[in-house]
Parts: C-alpha cells; sequence; structure tokens
C-alpha cells in the first residue's frame, strides 16, 4: 500500500513538473544563412534544457514548408507556363542537349548570386522522340545481317526521300558514293530478301561510287543478277513527336565474310538536328519566361 501512494506520488510529481513547461522563443545573436531570427522551442523545467518544436508540429501541417519535386510537363507550350506559374527572383533554366536524351529542366528555387537555396522545386520537359527517329537511331551504325537488314527497309520505306539535284551534288562530292533514290533502295531490300539464303559470290566497287553484289546460288532457278547499292540515301523524318521533318542523309555500308553481308546504315551527324531544335527551344523558353539560360545541369540533385 506504501509502494503504490509512493508511486502515485511521483506521478502527480512529474504531471507538475511537465505543467510547467513553457513555449520560448530562441533569437539567434546574428543572421544565419538558412536560418529564421529566432526559433520556438520547449523550456522544460526539470533539466532548464529546450527542445526545438519542429518534430512536434511537423505532423499538425496543414501545407508544406516549401514547394519540392519535380512536374514534369508533355509540351513545350506547357512548361512556358507553368514556369510563368511558379517562377521566382532567382529561377533559371537548364538545357540538356544531349541528343539522345534532350530536355529542358527550370529550378524554380536556385541559387541567388550571394545566397544559396534548394533546388528541389523543378519543371521539367523531355523532348518527346518520334517513333520514327528511334528506330532509325535502334540500328544506326549497327551490323543487321541480310534479311534482318531487308526487312528492315522494307517496314521503313514511307522514310526514304528523293534527293534534289543539290543534295545528290553535294553528298555524292562529301561522302565520295552515289546517292540513291527511294526505288534504289526497295529494289535492293527485295533483291536482299530474294538472296537471303544465298552466298555473296562477288562485291566491287563501281566509279560512280556505288557497289555491285552478285550472288551464288545452289538451285535451279537462280537468276545470279547483280544487285546496285548507292553509297548514301535520305531520310526525310521528323526527330521529335509532332515536331518539323528533316532531311538525313545516311551512309550504307556492308562488310562481306564468308560468303554472308552485314549491312550498316549510319545517320550522318544525328546529333546537329536535336541540338538546333533544343537551342531554339531553350531560347524561346527563356525569352517568354525572362529567365537566364543555361546548356548542362544543375549542380545540386533533384531529390
Amino acid at each position: 500500500m506504501e509502494q503504490l501512494d509512493k508511486g502515485a506520488v511521483d506521478a502527480v510529481a512529474k504531471l507538475a513538473k511537465l505543467s510547467e513547461t513553457k513555449v520560448v522563443s530562441i533569437s539567434l545573436p546574428e543572421k544565419i544563412n538558412g536560418l529564421p531570427s529566432s526559433i520556438p522551442a520547449i523550456l522544460h523545467a526539470d533539466t532548464g534544457k529546450a527542445t526545438g518544436l519542429y518534430d512536434l508540429l511537423a505532423p499538425w501541417r496543414t501545407k508544406p514548408e516549401r514547394k519540392v519535386g519535380t512536374a514534369r510537363v508533355e509540351t513545350l507550350e506547357s512548361f512556358i507556363e507553368l514556369i510563368d506559374r511558379h517562377k521566382q527572383e532567382n529561377s533559371v533554366i537548364f538545357a540538356k542537349t544531349d541528343w539522345k536524351e534532350p530536355a529542358l529542366t527550370a529550378v524554380i528555387d536556385y541559387h541567388s548570386a550571394d545566397s544559396p537555396d534548394n533546388g528541389k522545386h523543378r519543371i521539367h520537359y523531355q523532348f518527346p522522340l518520334s517513333e520514327e527517329w528511334k528506330a532509325w537511331l535502334k540500328v544506326d551504325s549497327k551490323g543487321m545481317e541480310q534479311a534482318v537488314f531487308a526487312e528492315f527497309i522494307e517496314d521503313h520505306i514511307a522514310d526514304l526521300s528523293s534527293p534534289d539535284l543539290n543534295e545528290s551534288e553535294d553528298f555524292e562530292r562529301m561522302f565520295g558514293a552515289n546517292v540513291g533514290f527511294p526505288n534504289d533502295i526497295v529494289m535492293l531490300s527485295r533483291g536482299l530478301q530474294i538472296n537471303a539464303e544465298t552466298r555473296v559470290k562477288q562485291a566491287v566497287k563501281l566509279q560512280t561510287g556505288e557497289s555491285q553484289i552478285m550472288f551464288e546460288e545452289d538451285h535451279k532457278n537462280a537468276n545470279g543478277e547483280p544487285l546496285t547499292v548507292p553509297g548514301v540515301f535520305i531520310l526525310q523524318i521528323a526527330p521529335f513527336f509532332m515536331g518539323e521533318a528533316k532531311r538525313i542523309p545516311v551512309r550504307l555500308r556492308y562488310r562481306l565474310r564468308d560468303g554472308a553481308l552485314t549491312w550498316i546504315c549510319q545517320l550522318y551527324r544525328p546529333d546537329r538536328y536535336i541540338t538546333e531544335q533544343v537551342r531554339s527551344d531553350l531560347d524561346k523558353a527563356a525569352e517568354e519566361t525572362g529567365l537566364p539560360k543555361f546548356e548542362g545541369a544543375p549542380e545540386m540533385s533533384a531529390g
């Protein structure tokens, strides 16, 4: 009974001490970057120590302390409009000009000239590459077996374009090879499909810059006619979804080993088409939002 009474007395004593705690404001002696001039705390009467209120009050927030996160938009117009909605005095735009993953990123809470900031509130626009562009990038500079190459050309006939006179002259001089028309490439692909299981008998380079490939066929119905292979052909495709079509030269090469052909399509300077568009859209976004622009990436992570 005495022990029970003693426990009750201790409990009452603790409650009495808790009732003596006070919420105080601790003023900082001087301004410190990133901290307010005063900090609320609980002063414990029993120990004389102060405990911050941040963790105690955080669950009761009805709004976040600051804007954090990355909004991902689908169009340049939405990118610009969302920047105008959130931009601050120190907001900036960064451009990633990597032609395989081009993007624009606005950092709303970026550093000022004399004061750091969090850099955690961002707006991101990933340029939407078209399906046609991604298909050609997938095979760019990669070897394809004869049947695979023929099938790929057949599936992408609509991407081929005829060279104009200036293009023919410029590309023939630049690459030292004849520029093919769409029907030349189509005939080549169909001839390759016919000869998919045969061996190459001979491959010769002509003075026109073309190549001729002759096949050796074991079957009785073989005709043995040579296939003419241009060294360059032209694509007319839009690198970006719903974007402007570009004319892109493609070098056509092959390798012969043990009677089997490997074909290589090599896009000529695909990076420049992407970089030009990214820089143009970066200029447009910076002009319409009034924000400074940079090519590169912010120093702080988005997480």
